[in-house]
């Protein structure tokens, strides 16, 4: 029996950078295995691994210690993107649209995806809003700037949605969850960003909408799955969501590393002589 052999977007070793085309078009294949990134090694980390690397306001909280993503603005976003884009060779780098950032109108939107695309590289940017934001996402792939959507749980409205509770547990609800995928995937958005649904609405969006669906706290039939990678890593302290399996404790690690270097330090163990630049030794002169 022959190997399996890798999917386009996989394609081994010596894989090319996956696109905006590609992403659309693993609807129905393998599962798109995507992540968060906010730094250059990080990227460089993951990038072998993922098909998708998302630049997410999510750093306001992982890496500022912000209590929501609603304070993030659109130089942090542009500064950490242009980092990731930096460190990836193989992943499409995605950039979220911050809060205030594009609501007002989709000249605004524009214009801000506009300073992302060129001040970063990245190869699309990522906008939270279903039905409401249709217009804006065609709007601005109209105008070649390629859209990740977002709908279900919402961050940027946690304010008005009054916490991260599930979403779509009540048919009104998910009825509207419903009609934002259609309606955001009709605009042009290449794929879909599930976030925070009950598992069987996440099935329905995904077997309704002819393009990718990236599960988060959602289902394992969508298209894709996307984590926060501190999370996932076992980095962030303190609570973490329910729908987070932690793959590796690096915090625990990092915090014994520190506390072994501490008493290296203390015990003057450290540095040693491997670790030292001796003086040069005098030239003695012939003769």
């Amino acid at each position: 029996m022959s190997a399996r052999q890798p999917t386009p977007i996989e394609g081994g070793a010596a894989r090319k950078p996956v696109t905006v085309s590609a992403i659309r078009n693993a609807k129905g294949g393998d599962p798109l295995v995507c992540l968060t990134a906010y730094t250059t090694p990080v990227a460089q980390a993951l990038d072998e691994a993922c098909d998708l690397l998302l630049v997410g306001d999510s750093l306001g909280m992982v890496v500022y210690g912000m209590e929501s993503t609603i304070p993030v603005t659109l130089d942090m976003m542009i500064a950490h993107g242009a980092a990731v884009v930096r460190g990836a060779k193989h992943a499409l780098v995605v950039v979220d649209l911050p809060f205030g950032a594009y609501q007002e109108s989709p000249a605004q939107a524009f214009r801000s995806a506009a300073r992302i695309l060129a001040e970063t590289g990245c190869g699309a940017v990522k906008l939270e809003g279903g039905a409401v934001m249709a217009d804006t996402i065609n709007f601005l792939t109209q105008r070649g700037v390629p859209v990740l959507s977002h709908i279900g749980l919402q961050p940027q409205s946690v304010n008005a949605l009054g916490g991260y509770a599930a979403r779509g547990k009540q048919a009104a609800e998910a009825e509207q969850i419903v009609a934002d995928a259609r309606a955001v995937a009709d605009a042009g958005a290449f794929a879909v960003v599930v976030e925070g649904v009950v598992a069987p609405l996440a099935a329905r969006i995904t077997s309704t909408v002819r393009v990718p669906t990236i599960g988060i706290g959602a289902s394992a039939e969508c298209d894709g799955q996307i984590l926060v990678t501190d999370d996932m890593m076992g980095v962030t302290f303190g609570r973490v969501p329910k729908f987070v399996r932690r793959y590796a404790d690096v915090g625990a690690e990092m915090k014994a590393a520190a506390q072994a270097y501490a008493t290296d330090v203390r015990a003057r163990r450290f540095p040693a002589e491997e670790h030292l630049y001796g003086a040069s030794k005098p030239k003695i002169a012939a003769g």
